[in-house]
């Protein structure tokens, strides 16, 4: 069997587990729901017009229905109000007549405007601002670390069955990594698909796509291969952090390390993002470079050459992980004689080739 033929019948045999695990799936429920409760909800109740009646002839008809809201034209306009038809009346004066609650909408469409002259037009909305990066970086933070523990305890079953040694007798050991990075990743980067696709319907309904998408699509654009190299990275160092155990309750101890390099940038990304500097730097660091550089791209900051070295930087990371991750992961794979330390790895891993 060739080395592509065995990472594909790997990668087929992980897919078809993880597929019906409950993990996974509760996850994918889980970000969809977020991502229709940050956009979708908010511009379906958003876009429910009030209904308004007022009198026939009534010269505040035309201001109303330019608002878009319901016009109904009524002989008494305060009863349909009273009879819960309408949810507000408009009265000559003009008076808006309502049950317990201002209407903000027909307020609004009745009141005159002053002249409004923004000094930065092209500005971010703050709220807008603070939860794209934070969303990028919980989406990062929350697939690594979760595919990854499941890389992990994957490898660490085998361990513990006596599995492994019946798969490497059948293939290459490096074919069976490759193989259970490639099925993580390719579970993963659906995942994230399917919320890029909510959030952008949603960015379509709350907007129309005209104010926060221009903004968005190069975040999301970028978001994508940082995301992969970002994975493979950490996908490689779970599975080795996997071979060093034999019991699955001693891969939180072994994996402390690893937990930390997740867990730093999404904190920083969400309490520093308005630190200039330091998300410059973060967004150059290959652990934090996922989340910090699309942020970066999202307010607009960047200069069109920097993504392509933070990338670059962070592809030469990842396969240098995969080395590293590959030689560990050789190294601790058929030691079933307790916790094996990562220089007892890295140096089996050496004598098995001298």
């Amino acid at each position: 069997m060739s080395t592509a033929a065995a990472i594909r019948l790997v990668a087929t045999r992980e897919l078809r587990v993880k597929l019906r695990d409950k993990t996974f799936l509760f996850s994918t429920i889980f970000f969809l729901l977020f991502a229709m409760l940050g956009t979708v909800v908010p511009a379906l109740i958003g876009s429910s017009a009030s209904s308004v009646a007022v009198a026939s002839g009534d010269p505040t008809e035309a201001k109303l229905r330019d608002a878009d809201l319901k016009v109904r034209v009524a002989a008494d306009p305060e009863q349909l109000v009273r009879d819960g038809d309408v949810e507000a009346a408009v009265l000559p004066g003009p008076v808006v007549v309502a049950q317990d609650e201002a209407p903000n909408d027909v307020v609004r469409a009745l009141s005159e405007a002053p002249e409004v002259r923004l000094l930065n037009p092209d500005a971010v909305d703050p709220v807008a601002a603070f939860l794209v990066p934070f969303a990028f970086a919980l989406v990062f933070f929350f697939t690594s670390l979760m595919f990854g523990l499941q890389i992990a305890q994957s490898v660490t079953e085998e361990k513990q069955t006596r599995m492994v040694e019946i798969l490497v007798a059948a293939v290459p050991v490096r074919a069976l990594l490759a193989g259970k990075v490639l099925a993580g990743g390719v579970l993963a980067l659906a995942q994230v698909a399917l919320i890029a696709f909510v959030t952008v319907a949603g960015a379509q309904l709350t907007d129309g796509g005209g104010g926060l998408l221009p903004l968005l699509a190069p975040a999301m654009t970028w978001f994508v291969p940082f995301f992969v190299f970002g994975f493979v990275m950490l996908a490689a160092l779970w599975a080795a952090v996997g071979a060093l155990v034999n019991r699955q309750e001693d891969i939180n101890g072994a994996s402390t390390p690893l937990q930390l390099l997740v867990m730093a940038p999404f904190f920083l990304v969400a309490f520093l993002q308005d630190n200039e500097t330091v998300m410059t730097v973060m967004s150059y660091v290959p652990f934090s470079s996922p989340t910090a550089m699309p942020a970066r791209l999202f307010d607009g900051d960047v200069a069109p050459w920097e993504p392509f070295v933070s990338l670059a930087i962070l592809a030469v990371t990842a396969v240098a992980a995969l080395v590293v991750g590959a030689r560990l992961y050789e190294g601790g794979l058929l030691r079933t004689n307790g916790r094996v330390s990562w220089a007892t790895a890295w140096r089996d891993r050496e004598l098995q080739h001298l």
